[in-house]
């Protein structure tokens, strides 16, 4: 017997009962980065391995552990994207909008890593994502963390709290790297394998370990803020000082390194407890040398990444799904010559109120089929036309949920009248 196909561990369907939180996160992101200037860039799903290992580092845990890397036909290698940002220069790179210019733009898509499934965590994953380029000063940094900011409280999250750091200068970091080499390097018996691996290559991350054996060690480790460099100071102190001015509450977290090489100065977390280890839902910083690292000019640049997964599951942790995907009405035609006329009215009705969600019953069926049908669907109201009503020239409206049935009666109205009757009672209301 042939075996049930299945999909990929760690890949998932999005069912339609579930499609309405979605919508309402990417809606509420693209109104919100839209209404700050940010334009959308689209990029393939598909880029070279090369990109993510020049741009990511070779001694990330992404690089070597978690990447979908395959040969196509032609022989060279190619990579499924584990995140926007490298993709993001590369397009810019490539088509010149960098070049003596700011940009601001914003993406959404799919990205992909092998990483062990657990809640809030898969192997294709969605992200949102904030990109800007050549803007210096700490004014930029402010601004993408205020807009990750505005977006929770436009979606209504609660427990949401934020951490930067800085990591200095590439000078700087690289100092702080020697001093932590020669650190770990003293006390390498407590260091688990991981830590071991990463000493030489990446040292920083040994900060981020989530290992409880090696807290007081990472704790007593040398502290990353007494090895910045004048300017990232000052910078770093700007962005405080805006945060502050514009009511953003921060901690600031010295061990905060983030787990990709191309960071400098500027990086910083949104966190919520409500979702267990995976609790980190933003993360982001300034990346000034990454367009020159991938072959274009000395450029400045910060953005953010959101994982809309975990996005998702807040959402529904905290009761703040608001479906608008669910119809306002449902339209019951009984009998052949009321279809027919129920159809081209329904068709009139989209035409006068573009916004209007408006299911039709099709496939036939009796007249309390359809109206089980209609309760079903969710919608708000029922609109049935029968023979009485297309004699009269009239349309029935009913309306199905219990908390509607205070406030509507059942009534009957002239078929001209239902296009204020939707604009007065369903669009503004429901």
């Amino acid at each position: 017997m042939a075996k049930n196909l299945q999909s990929v561990r760690g890949m998932r369907d999005i069912l339609p009962e579930q499609s309405s939180s979605w919508q309402y996160i990417e809606n509420t992101a693209r109104l919100l980065f839209n209404s700050y200037g940010y334009s959308e860039l689209r990029t393939p799903i598909i880029e070279s391995t090369d990109l993510f290992k020049r741009s990511i580092g070779d001694a990330t845990d992404i690089v070597e552990k978690e990447m979908y890397t395959f040969e196509d036909r032609n022989g060279d290698s190619l990579t499924l994207r584990p995140e926007g940002t490298a993709g993001c220069v590369r397009a810019g790179i490539q088509h010149g909008i960098f070049h003596n210019q700011q940009q601001r733009i914003w993406y959404i898509g799919p990205m992909f890593r092998h990483e062990r499934p657990q809640k809030g965590r898969y192997r294709g994953f969605y992200q949102a994502g904030i990109e800007t380029y050549g803007i210096d000063g700490p004014e930029i940094d402010a601004e993408v963390i205020a807009i990750a900011a505005r977006f929770w409280k436009k979606l209504g999250f609660k427990n949401v709290r934020l951490e930067i750091n800085s990591l200095g200068s590439n000078e700087a970091r690289q100092q702080y790297r020697d001093v932590l080499i020669e650190y770990f390097s003293a006390h390498q018996d407590q260091l688990d394998e991981d830590s071991q691996r990463r000493l030489h290559k990446n040292p920083l991350r040994i900060l981020d370990t989530k290992n409880p054996s090696m807290k007081e060690l990472v704790e007593n480790a040398p502290n990353l803020l007494d090895y910045l460099d004048e300017e990232s100071k000052i910078h770093f102190e700007g962005l405080k000082q805006r945060l502050d001015q514009i009511g953003i509450s921060y901690e600031v977290n010295s061990r905060l390194v983030r787990g990709i090489d191309y960071y400098n100065r500027t990086v910083f977390e949104w966190i919520t407890e409500d979702l267990g280890s995976q609790g980190t839902i933003c993360a982001g910083g300034r990346y000034d040398g990454l367009v020159k690292q991938l072959g274009g000019r000395e450029t400045s640049a910060c953005g953010f990444g959101i994982g809309l997964d975990r996005l998702q599951l807040l959402v529904e942790e905290q009761g703040l799904n608001k479906n608008e995907t669910l119809p306002h009405a449902y339209f019951v035609m009984a009998g052949d010559e009321a279809e027919l006329a129920g159809t081209a009215l329904a068709e009139s009705l989209r035409d006068s109120t573009p916004e209007l969600r408006l299911m039709c019953n099709a496939g036939s069926g009796s007249f309390k089929s359809q109206l089980k049908r209609a309760d079903k669907s969710g919608a708000a109201f029922a609109f049935i036309l029968g023979e009485s009503e297309l004699n009269n020239n009239e349309i029935t409206v009913k309306p199905l949920l219990k908390s509607l049935q205070d406030d509507f009666q059942q009534q009957t109205l002239a078929q001209d009248a239902l296009s204020e009757f939707i604009a007065e009672h369903i669009i503004n209301m429901v």
